[in-house]
């Protein structure tokens, strides 16, 4: 059964008014009455249309500067009446109150106003009320009811109308009444995380996060798994607000590994010169400075070529034509760069599934902003980790100081470590990874695999020695015993950057001073899982 309603009359109350002359045009001319408020209504009438006030229907004019103006059973009657229930058919006649078949709103652009960083007391007039009551209303009762509130839907809804002679199917119906109360609960998703944050309020006792399809994806991290793709209406450079020049659909792993290249790349000040990170599984394979990018890439590249085929590049400067060239040389996933010159989109012409995405400036590492993670029964929500370390706030805790050298890389390899899942052991030598273990459940584990993938490039390039000997090593986290650290003395690492913080320390650090290591300590960690 397709429950047919006809669609008699419809009340058109839109903050964003793209579409609306045609809607309303070719609403006329199916013979639908309709209704508006406001500027919207003046709009219809510089239009030729014919258009009933919202007034005139309530009997009370729009007040207190049209904060009340739809709030009214005039109104909220013609929604929510049961058209097949005898009571409600009865009070309706018996109050005047004529039934509406259609509602067409947008809000206030309460999110505009937050991103546009707008007062409080602006923030707050732009909180829509009568619209989402309506909504609500329209919605609850789509047995009769059409609701839109999203103009992607103003075509689908003329189509439907004209394949059914002015009328809709209830499977229509339903569909639009999700996408209605989709949009109130992202609204006011939207304005109690603005009022959290306006209020300095870390733990709200509810909290709310809602988001915009982007896409559908072919599936999750495995082919069995259904997914898709949302935006949260905030703007942050990146893969959600990238533009893809050229390459196949990002998949759900390409989007993941793609923001955990270019979130790392991002800490990278192009003003201090070209940088570039390679990803595989959310991990960075290869990250580097260089005079050029295309020295940057070559670099990251010989940190672990294996790891590198099949991976995503970030990089901090707009891609040219000689690093794509550089590339292009292996297979690659995705690159993601500020922008790409006419060089470079040539040379990358010649590789169809490559997905090139652009993004017009770079995500600032230093941003607040909150991460959430679903577990059984509930989520975890902290700050985005924006912690930030430079040399003033080490602590040399070794009888040796670095040298200035090894302190820049040491600062480098810190920088490298926040985003390596943990245990995290990052080796660095002059700017460039030479050696990175993630994700072990021991951090001497780590160090010992982020050695043995240098022992292994070694072999690969033909040096006589791997990189770690004179390299520097980071660890996100303090190491709990003095076997970590020996084992990266063991690697050829004259130097340490850690936490700090172990019930051990002094073990430690008289292991370092044994072995000739300098060693700072930074009193902050990156634990990341």
């Amino acid at each position: 059964m397709t429950n047919l309603v006809p669609v008699g009359r419809a009340l058109l109350s839109v903050s964003d008014k793209t579409g609306l002359l045609d809607l309303a045009k070719a609403l006329a001319a199916q013979g639908v009455e309709l209704i508006s408020t406001g500027g919207t209504a003046s709009a219809l009438r510089t239009a030729g249309l014919a258009v009933r006030d919202v007034a005139e229907v309530t009997g009370f004019p729009e007040m207190m500067d049209g904060r009340v103006k739809t709030l009214h059973p005039m109104v909220h009657g013609g929604l929510l009446a049961l058209r097949d229930d005898d009571e409600h058919l009865v009070a309706m006649a018996a109050h005047g109150i004529e039934p509406i078949d259609l509602l067409v709103v947008n809000l206030y652009p309460f999110e505009a106003a937050v991103a546009r960083g707008a007062s409080y007391d602006d923030c707050i007039e732009n909180i829509d009320i009568g619209g989402p009551a309506m909504i609500r209303a329209a919605a609850k009762n789509h047995r009769f009811v059409n609701v839109v509130t999203d103009i992607a839907d103003y075509a689908p809804l003329l189509a439907e109308m004209k394949a059914n002679d002015g009328a809709t199917s209830l499977a229509f119906r339903q569909k639009l009444a999700l996408t209605a109360y989709s949009r109130t609960a992202a609204y006011d998703a939207a304005v109690s995380g603005w009022m959290a944050g306006a209020l300095k309020e870390p733990a709200p006792r509810r909290r709310a996060f809602a988001g915009q399809l982007a896409s559908t994806l072919r599936y999750g991290e495995n082919p069995h798994q259904k997914a898709a793709f949302y935006t949260d209406g905030t703007w942050r450079a990146g893969v959600a607000t990238a533009r893809q020049l050229q390459g196949k659909e990002l998949s759900y792993n390409n989007i993941n590994d793609t923001d955990a290249a270019f979130e790392l790349v991002a800490e990278f000040d192009p003003s201090e010169g070209p940088a570039c990170v390679i990803v595989k599984h959310a991990n960075p394979c290869g990250v580097a400075r260089g005079a050029t990018l295309a020295e940057a890439y070559e670099r990251a590249f010989d940190c672990d070529r294996t790891s590198a085929f099949g991976g995503i590049i970030a990089l901090n400067q707009p891609l040219d034509g000689p690093t794509a060239e550089k590339i292009c040389e292996i297979f690659t996933e995705v690159v993601i760069a500020p922008g790409a010159d006419a060089a470079a989109r040539e040379v990358f012409s010649a590789k169809k599934n490559l997905r090139l995405l652009t993004t017009m400036g770079l995500p600032d590492p230093m941003a607040k902003g909150l991460m959430f993670k679903q577990v059984a029964g509930g989520f975890l929500v902290q700050d985005r980790d924006s912690g930030h370390v430079d040399a003033l706030d080490l602590k040399v805790v070794t009888q040796r100081k670095p040298t200035e050298a090894e302190l820049a890389d040491l600062l480098f390899a810190w920088t490298v470590a926040k985003h390596v899942k943990s245990n995290a052991i990052i080796y660095a030598n002059d700017g460039a990874t030479v050696g990175v273990g993630a994700g072990q459940m021991s951090r001497v584990d780590s160090t010992r695999i982020a050695a043995r993938k240098a022992q292994d490039m070694a072999l690969g390039l033909g040096l006589a020695q791997p990189l770690t000997v004179g390299s520097v090593v980071a660890s996100d986290a303090f190491f709990p015993f003095a076997d970590g650290l020996l084992a990266a003395a063991e690697a050829g690492a004259v130097a340490v950057i850690q936490p700090g913080g172990s019930m051990r320390d002094a073990e430690v650090i008289a292991a370092a001073d044994a072995a000739g290591l300098a060693m700072v300590f930074t009193g902050q960690r990156h634990f990341r899982h």
